[in-house]
């Protein structure tokens, strides 16, 4: 499917290159990477793909920009990033389309992403001035305690693709902000939102050096150089858990200061006495968010048995409503899986699910022969032993399970590696504070089926990783404190 005249304008807008030293240029190899449209399949795009060589030229370009960038004054700091902000907002409706063009969310939902990706500027505008030490009197009295806050030095951020902009943003909003330059590795998939906030950001005034943006296909090699490059201080990174745990591994050598936002198993439990005009709504749009493409995707959904079936029947009718389409067209609801590899692991999921036992209530299957689409679908009677219940799916499909107790489904929805949110629906003021206690993860949700909040830590726990982005919290994980003890005796 050929795009249309307005899509053509917006991909044409976006620089197509690597972005190194405030300047647009090839690879070194002359190498391109494509980018697909997820709902065709369709080239949309050529990006300039990065090698090795790449990634050190913009380590250097971080490193020479550094101490400069550093000494800025944080109102400087501050005054870019709401400038990228406004830019961000003043052009909602293109980057929306791009966003649903490279990535296949509908640009309904695109544009509730470009806003709140442009959150996270604003927020950390208004913390780059807020950087507060301490001075106070040590217990012998002699001594007085002075601590400082100074940025880490250049970081190298690895976003996913399900969020091209924000998660863009939720890393260099408070990397920048704290006075750090960046090396920015988008996913292979979706580097065209990436690209277009580079150029957002030189159009804010931001120096030369600062950010740098490689696009690559080859991500272990060049994330191999940079982590053994000494003049790298900071790796935060977004993706899989396996992938999180070799990162470690290989920063060891250089002891990187690490932020780890790594996979999810969310539990959404629905207790007994909970209000299902809105734990309907609230769990659609726990599961339903990005296709279920999220790290806060609600994963297994709990349901008291005495609510169990009127739950499951109400959620399978209102998801086989929905619309499955591509992206850009009118009303669509649901967009395709990001590649073939998604749609493969979806559909395999849900055949072992159903030949373990498990029922389906409405869909199971691929949409259409174009593009790598998904049914919503629900399914009950699931074992609980069955891989759909310890791997987060990524994709359309709410499995739900039944619990007698709430001792029951507390051991239910810690059952598992992972800690990144957990659901909860109930009109118990008590069972809420109970449940935030049980549950083991960094966020819950509380009678809502969403948590992200650029004004709140965003980070799990477990195999979720570790760090907190957004928030007050965000800013600390890009500074050093240092301390002095002054005599004054």
């Amino acid at each position: 499917m050929a795009m249309s005249v307005e899509e053509e304008r917006v991909v044409a807008s976006v620089p197509m290159g690597l972005l190194i030293g405030g300047e647009w240029r090839h690879a070194r190899s002359g190498n391109e990477l494509r980018v697909e449209d997820p709902a065709t399949g369709d080239s949309i795009a050529m990006v300039a793909d990065g090698g090795p060589e790449d990634a050190i030229d913009a380590l250097e370009a971080a490193s020479r920009a550094q101490a400069s960038w550093a000494a800025t004054a944080p109102r400087f700091r501050a005054e870019i990033l709401r400038a990228a902000f406004e830019l961000i907002m003043a052009r909602q409706d293109d980057l929306a389309l791009l966003m649903t063009l490279e990535m296949g969310k509908p640009v309904a939902e695109s544009k509730g992403e470009v806003a709140y990706a442009a959150e996270f500027f604003r927020w950390f505008s208004e913390e780059a001035v807020r950087m507060k030490g301490e001075y106070y009197r040590s217990p012998d009295g002699i001594t007085k305690v002075l601590t400082t806050r100074s940025p880490v030095g250049p970081c190298y951020l690895i976003t996913p693709w399900n969020f091209p902009l924000a998660m863009g943003t939720r890393k260099i909003g408070p990397a920048l902000a704290a006075g750090c330059t960046v090396i920015l590795k988008p996913a292979e998939q979706t580097p065209l939102c990436s690209l277009a906030l580079g150029s957002i950001l030189l159009e804010a005034g931001l120096p030369a050096g600062v950010l740098n943006i490689v696009n690559t296909s080859e991500p272990d090699v060049i994330t191999d150089r940079l982590i053994g490059d000494t003049r790298l201080r900071k790796l935060s990174f977004t993706g899989s858990t396996e992938v999180g745990k070799t990162l470690m591994r290989n920063a060891s050598t250089n002891l990187l200061r690490l932020s780890m936002e790594l996979g999810g198993n969310a539990p959404l439990i629905v207790f007994s006495d909970a209000d299902l005009d809105k734990a309907i709504p609230g769990a659609i749009f726990a599961k339903m968010r990005n296709g279920g493409e999220a790290c806060t995707s609600a994963n297994r959904i709990l349901v008291h048995k005495d609510l169990a079936d009127s739950f499951s029947e109400r959620l399978a009718e209102e998801l086989s409503k929905m619309k499955v389409a591509r992206g850009t067209v009118a009303g669509a609801q649901v967009g395709p899986l990001i590649d073939q590899d998604a749609l493969t692991k979806v559909s395999g999921l849900l055949e072992e699910a159903t030949a373990a036992g498990g029922r389906l209530l409405t869909g199971g299957d691929r949409v259409g022969d174009k593009g790598y689409f998904y049914a919503p679908t629900v399914i009950t009677g699931v074992p609980r032993g069955a891989r759909i219940f310890r791997e987060e799916i990524f994709g359309p499909v709410a499995p739900i399970y039944t619990f007698d107790d709430d001792d029951e489904a507390y051991a239910l929805a810690n059952d598992t590696n992972y800690g990144l949110v957990s659901y909860i629906f109930t009109e118990s003021f008590k069972r809420v504070h109970l449940a935030i206690d049980a549950l083991q993860s960094g966020m819950v949700g509380v009678n809502q089926g969403l948590v992200s909040n650029a004004a709140a830590p965003f980070g799990g726990v477990k195999h979720s990783g570790f760090g907190r982005e957004g928030g007050f919290e965000g800013i600390q994980e890009y500074l050093d404190v240092k301390y002095a003890a002054l005599n004054l005796s």
